[in-house]
């Protein structure tokens, strides 16, 4: 089987992605999953169907479909991405239909809800101002709705559309022909039925030209969100190296040459100096040095590397010069494959649909039937054409969806502002209903229920010095160094004073340092290196000490002078303070927690009992977290995951919801569905929370959206309902909804309220 990722151009709701995917999966030897939320379809098909077939087959439906290469972000042989179709011009285009239309609506609907400003003529201006706003604004939702015709389908722009135009040709008929254009002609507000004004045909323009308004924001803001899609693979790429210096000339002289990353080619020896990233995965050939992994593997403590260490690029070297062979450049490396993960992970998005385009497949035929039925019945019944007409036109304006159109943008631009105020940042309203049935939350440890920075938690002191004497010197010779962990026990020595001078300092790559503080011949390191390289003996409780701190999964770091190990510094990355209320908040939602690390079980095991959660997944590679997603969601489980470093956002994006500390890296953010702004875990079960009210609300207005269409159809197919009536009903159900969306202001946050 080959596997190939479509770029879907045209879809307009999930009716459309079943459309396309339903006929691709129609296709001997194809199988074919399409993801509305990212407008890709990824497609396995067999040897003996081409690439280029399945593009006939999507475009057979009316829609238009990229090879890889045309794609939004493509992975080129040097790991760099390619932006083949630019949708920042789309989304120019519906910003400036928005404000035009807008623009151009505003004045119609004022004329005709406020008979003091009829003007003579007012509704050839009325005419004039709507028509642009009608065929231009509404342009999109007309296109597909010829393209749907052709291909014998109907969606909510189908709706749109006949609700749109037959506002708008009834007007058009009223002007011309009712009686409707004559000078002086005034059209009063009423809430009275009647099948003619005073003047003739009533005008319906504010109707046509206000659901074009409504509907095209909805689509903006829709649009808004679907636009960073891509933006997580972007930001998985732009991490690595742009340039790297590498050694030329044979086995004499060598000379260091930069050049760009494109470049670099396997086996080619490059330069890594302090504070540079790694240009690409190699193994090191010369030099000793503590590399920072965190920006892949989300752990804080970094890795000491000499000749024969594996390295992986975009990661950063921390203190001494390292050169390194490269094994794999481009799509080869680390980097590039976990940006593919990503990649799986949303084209296995399940595909949510919104409950207005669920309904309309069925909606949308019945009303234009029922329409043409009600025109019929009125002429078989011997009554006028007009009468007829009045009552088939008020039965569609009636069914237009106005508020359809705002049922989910009012609340989740409610809901997304409440939000912000309380530091999160919801991406859409596709993100909402998996928050409705998740079960399990998978925590990742490292900065999610901990600081994700090395900080000094202990300080174990012998019976021959004391507490704030072991600090000093211990602290006086890391401050000579540039190692992270060196770093965390010199500012935290300095935090009581100033520290000492430090002569005759070295440093052992991966061991340990030493030097001259105050008199002393210090060694600040490994216990084994104090031991065998210093001859120093060390007490056997402090021994113990040490080494359930070790177990506990943190790092022990041995000082001694004058043959004797003084004392132990403990550092490690801290769990922060509101980590464990958070999780009993998580829990009190109906969620289990699940502690997912990359630390052995024993110490897995102790902080997951001082946070309170019994299933804890240890010792997990970064690739492999993505597995634990799947393996809890082929359980049946529902989970959502927080996490904050770039090894998390394969697992975001796979996870029904993903939720990223808004501390973290940019990638772990722009996969996730949520972000949480503070840093602070408690604000995830503010998300929950805040999620399911929101989604509570979309779902409320989409009830009353269709009750009050729904319940007024009968009305109207009887003639008891005249078109203006039908729009005054809609106006009012648009009200209704915007007033329930404005409830979330109210939103009060779990982790508030205590």
């Amino acid at each position: 089987m080959n596997d190939v990722v479509l770029e879907i151009d045209g879809m307009s709701c999930a009716s459309c992605a079943n459309k396309i995917e339903q006929t691709l999966n129609g296709v001997d030897g194809v199988e074919a999953t399409v993801n509305f939320a990212t407008a890709k379809a990824k497609v396995s098909f067999d040897d003996h169907i081409a690439a280029t077939d399945l593009v006939a087959v999507v475009e057979s439906t009316g829609y238009v479909a990229h090879l890889p290469m045309a794609s939004h972000v493509h992975v080129d042989a040097h790991g760099s991405a390619e932006h083949s179709h630019d949708h920042s011009s789309d989304g120019d285009r519906l910003t400036l239909r928005v404000l035009v239309s807008a623009a151009l609506t505003v004045p119609v609907v004022l004329m005709a809800m406020v008979p003091a400003l009829q003007i003579e003529y007012w509704q050839w201006l009325s005419f004039a101002l709507a028509t642009p706003v009608v065929v231009w604004g509404a342009w999109p939702f007309h296109r597909v709705t010829w393209r749907n015709l052709r291909h014998r389908t109907a969606t909510m722009d189908t709706l749109i559309s006949v609700g749109v135009g037959a506002a708008y040709l009834w007007s058009v008929w009223a002007l011309l022909f009712g009686g409707a254009g004559a000078a002086g002609m005034t059209m009063e507000f009423t809430l009275l039925p009647s099948r003619e004004s005073a003047h003739g045909a009533e005008l319906y323009f504010e109707v046509a030209a206000a659901v074009t308004v409504f509907i095209l924001v909805g689509r903006y803001f829709e649009a808004r969100a679907k636009a960073q899609s891509g933006a997580a693979l972007e930001a998985l790429l732009s991490m690595g190296a742009k340039d790297v210096t590498v050694l030329r000339g044979g086995s004499g002289v060598q000379i260091e040459q930069r050049i760009p990353i494109g470049e670099l080619a396997v086996g080619d020896h490059f330069v890594v100096r302090p504070g540079e990233k790694v240009a690409t995965d190699g193994v090191v050939v010369d030099g000793e040095s503590a590399i920072d992994m965190s920006m892949l593997t989300g752990e804080p403590v970094p890795v000491d590397v000499g000749p024969g260490a594996h390295v992986v690029g975009a990661t950063v070297n921390s203190s001494g010069r390292l050169v390194v062979a490269a094994t794999g450049v481009g799509a080869d490396t680390q980097l590039a494959q976990m940006g593919r993960l990503v990649e799986d992970a949303q084209h296995g998005k399940a595909d949510v649909q919104r409950l207005a385009d669920r309904v309309s497949a069925v909606f949308v035929p019945v009303v234009l039937v029922l329409a043409v039925v009600v025109f019929a019945g009125w002429l078989l019944t011997g009554n006028s054409v007009e009468a007829g007409l009045t009552a088939a036109v008020a039965v569609l304006i009636i069914a237009c969806p106005c508020a359809l159109g705002l049922a989910t943008p009012t609340a989740l631009l409610v809901g997304t502002g409440r939000g912000a105020q309380l530091g999160i940042l919801i991406r859409g309203p596709q993100i909402l209903e998996s928050t409705r049935t998740v079960n399990t939350i998978v925590l990742d440890k490292t900065g999610t229920v901990t600081t994700g920075a090395m900080s000094v938690v202990e300080v174990l002191s012998g019976s021959t010095v004391d507490r704030a004497e072991l600090l000093r010197v211990a602290g006086a010779l890391e401050s000579a160094s540039e190692h992270p962990i060196a770093v965390a026990i010199a500012a935290h020595s300095a935090a009581d004073g100033a520290l000492p001078p430090v002569s005759n300092f070295a440093s052992q790559g991966g061991l340990g340092v030493s030097g001259v503080v105050s008199g002393y011949d210090v060694a600040v390191g490994r216990r084994q290196w104090l031991v065998d390289e210093h001859a120093m003996s060390i007490d056997a409780g402090l021994a113990a000490s040490a080494q359930s701190q070790a177990d506990l999964g943190r790092t022990p770091v041995f000082v001694g002078w004058d043959r004797e190990v003084r004392g132990v510094i403990v550092v490690a990355d801290a769990i922060k303070p509101t980590s464990a209320q958070a999780v009993a908040m998580l829990r009190q939602q109906g969620l289990a927690p699940v502690l997912l690390t990359g630390d052995n079980a024993q110490a897995a095991r102790a902080i997951g009992a001082e946070l309170g959660i019994d299933e804890v997944v240890s010792e997990v590679l970064p690739a492999g977290k993505v597995d634990v997603i799947r393996e809890l969601q082929a359980q049946g489980r529902v989970v959502a995951m927080v996490g904050d470093g770039v090894n998390d956002a394969p697992a975001l994006a796979q996870a029904d919801l993903g939720l990223a500390m808004g501390t973290g890296t940019d990638a772990a953010i722009e996969a996730a569905d949520i972000t949480l702004v503070r840093g602070d875990l408690r604000s995830a079960a503010d998300a929950i929370a805040l999620s399911r009210a929101t989604l509570r609300t979309i779902k409320g207005n989409l009830f009353w959206a269709f009750a009050y269409n729904t319940a007024a159809i009968p009305l109207a197919a009887f003639g008891l309902l005249n078109p203006m009536i039908a729009g005054a009903a809609m106006a009012f159900s648009s009200v209704f909804v915007v007033l329930n969306s404005l409830r979330l202001r109210r939103f009060q946050a779990p982790s508030k309220a205590r």
